[in-house]
């Protein structure tokens, strides 16, 4: 098995690795490739200013991060179309249909970008001109490769001639209308090749043979040359990649055994019927395909909690029995800089809480959440635009090496430290209150942005945190930032805040998103004060889907069970008609 990553940046360790291999595929399967050319890899990435393009690479690489095969995809915004340089399977690799998944992937780029169609050149397979036989098959093949994707040679150019005398190195210009069925405009193509053979060749042609090489296509509209080597019945392949159809466009993972963990003390709202009420209505929308969460090691987690915490929780919780809570009696000192003004609320400071136990699930439940939340991850790194991990108990509260606020593990921060291997990551907490845990695991980091609007600590849980200048330190000072709202807040300052936040994720330029969907803003909500009702939901979700960010959304909050629902389903649309530039 094996996935298909986007590569956007240099930056991270695992990036970087994959484009150490992309370069040895290069050298292996094309040995003719200049140093310039395998060195240009890297800094298209780095400096798309320089090229006029914005390079997007995909690799196919396992669960070992091996590379199997790459694309290589320049978007040239200003004439809005798409020009595949590259595409290869590793040496050796045959079989597993790695290309054809590669290249439904670049198609699919290029449908979200809205582009007017896909360029890209591709061997001739003229037997007068290449008269090595290997060579010419290899070359029908190809050309019968994307016959099947209803992709043909665009003719009666000058495109494929050669050069220079003696140049036997000879390609078609193909077009892919990506699913259009408008026709290829003579102006428009000019454009292209003028812009392919200046961006992507440099010096090696004078402008002069530029000019004569575009004024060649002189059909208006352009004309494709006829199927060759497939039937026109038999035009257009199957989808092999088995990803999502627009119909189902979140991929959904819920945490199945989550009501093994179920407190019935009187008082205690973070209950099992919370991800009923929600599913029930995110059903109706079509936009949910569900996946099963896999299992993933206790390290990721101990990479963000103290592992003596983790051990302790494990061991407790396993020690237990049926029906047994234990509840906190004595409380350790906590931030001292932070004292609330309340005399009663001093008497709790010394710990997160006094309502959230330990008993024989807690520790099952909470791994059964984290599970989710990574399977998440992996299905962004899979290239899912969005993930959606329904999970209880949540987990923003968690601290390193604390647990409170009906939270033990922080499935959020897990899933957001194992996507910063691939790319800087921002973490948007939108529940009511602050999220506590995260801000402390990621305080001393500048890879992962933190960013959390709710209720102010003066009168919301867990009122030693979440204050605005809580800042980070270190690497990370400047990439914590807190946004404190008061008591009562309506919904239109609600979403100016929302919109300033959604500001700085832009201006840090980060990779995926982690969303810490709390939904306990909504009126009457017994632990929250503010009134956002489902249109506010809706707005929320279309703020943050128009970021077109990669995006996992992870459940915390939310209890009035009336509403929840429907709130959900509100938010959701809003995010997939956002991201789709609806209203």
């Amino acid at each position: 098995m094996f996935r298909i990553r986007k590569i956007l940046d240099t930056t991270p360790v695992a990036n970087q690795d994959a484009i150490k291999q992309v370069k040895a595929i290069m050298r292996q399967q094309f040995p003719l490739t200049a140093k310039e050319d395998l060195n240009k890899v890297t800094k298209q990435l780095i400096d798309p200013l320089q090229y006029q393009y914005r390079s997007i690479l995909f690799v196919a690489e396992n669960a070992q991060g091996v590379v199997k095969g790459f694309a290589m995809l320049l978007h040239m915004s200003d004439l809005h179309i798409g020009y595949l340089e590259l595409i290869s399977a590793a040496p050796g690799v045959t079989g597993g249909g790695i290309g054809g998944i590669l290249y439904e992937r670049v198609q699919q780029e290029a449908r979200n970008l809205k582009l007017k169609g896909l360029f890209f050149e591709c061997s001739v397979d003229n037997a007068e001109v290449v008269t090595d036989p290997a060579l010419l098959k290899q070359n029908q093949q190809r050309l019968r490769f994307y016959e099947r994707y209803g992709v043909f040679p665009i003719v009666n150019d000058i495109y494929d001639s050669p050069a220079h005398p003696g140049d036997k190195d000879l390609y078609f210009l193909m077009y892919d209308p990506l699913g259009g069925d408008k026709p290829l405009r003579r102006a428009l193509l000019r454009k292209v090749v003028t812009a392919v053979l200046e961006r992507k060749y440099g010096r090696l042609f004078d402008q002069a043979h530029i000019d004569m090489v575009a004024n060649s296509f002189s059909d208006d509209p352009v004309v494709l040359r006829a199927p060759r080597y497939i039937k026109s019945k038999k035009l257009g392949v199957e989808n092999k990649s088995g990803r999502k159809t627009e119909t189902a466009p979140i991929t959904l993972i819920v945490n199945a055994g989550h009501d093994i963990h179920h407190v019935q003390d009187k008082g205690y709202v973070e209950a099992p019927v919370r991800i009923s009420a929600i599913l029930d209505e995110l059903t109706k929308t079509q936009l949910f395909a569900q996946v099963r969460a896999q299992k993933f090691p206790e390290r990721l987690i101990k990479q963000v909690h103290d592992r003596h915490y983790v051990d302790y929780l494990k061991r407790t919780c396993a020690g237990l029995p049926k029906g047994k809570s234990y509840y906190p009696l004595i409380f350790p000192l906590r931030n001292m800089t932070r004292p609330p003004k309340d005399p009663e609320l001093q008497v709790g400071y010394y710990c997160m809480d006094t309502f959230t136990p330990l008993n024989q699930n807690a520790y099952l439940a909470a791994r059964g959440a984290v599970d989710c939340a990574l399977t998440g991850a992996t299905c962004l790194l899979d290239d899912s635009q969005f993930a959606y991990a329904l999970v209880r108990p949540p987990g923003h509260h968690a601290e390193r090496r604390a647990f409170g606020g009906f939270c033990y593990f922080n499935s959020s921060a897990v899933a957001a430290n194992y996507l910063s291997q691939y790319g800087r990551v921002a973490v948007l907490d939108v529940d009511f209150h602050h999220g506590n845990g995260t801000q402390d695991i990621f305080y001393k980091r500048g890879d992962v942005l933190t960013i959390s609007i709710h209720g102010h600590p003066d009168f919301a849980y867990p009122h030693f945190a979440g204050f605005v200048d809580e800042k980070g330190e270190g690497e990370g000072l400047g990439f914590n930032i807190n946004y404190p709202l008061p008591e009562a807040c309506s919904a239109e300052r609600y979403h100016k805040t929302l919109q300033a936040a959604l500001k700085q994720i832009k201006r840090v330029k980060v990779d995926y998103l982690v969303l810490a969907l709390g939904l306990d803003t909504a009126k009457s909500d017994p632990t929250g004060t503010w009134q956002l009702q489902a249109e506010d939901f809706y707005e929320n979700g279309r703020l943050i889907g128009a970021l077109k960010l990669p995006t996992l959304v992870v459940q915390e909050g939310g209890y009035y069970t009336r509403t929840l629902g429907v709130n959900a389903s509100q938010f959701f649309q809003g995010l997939w008609h956002g991201y789709r530039g609806s209203s």
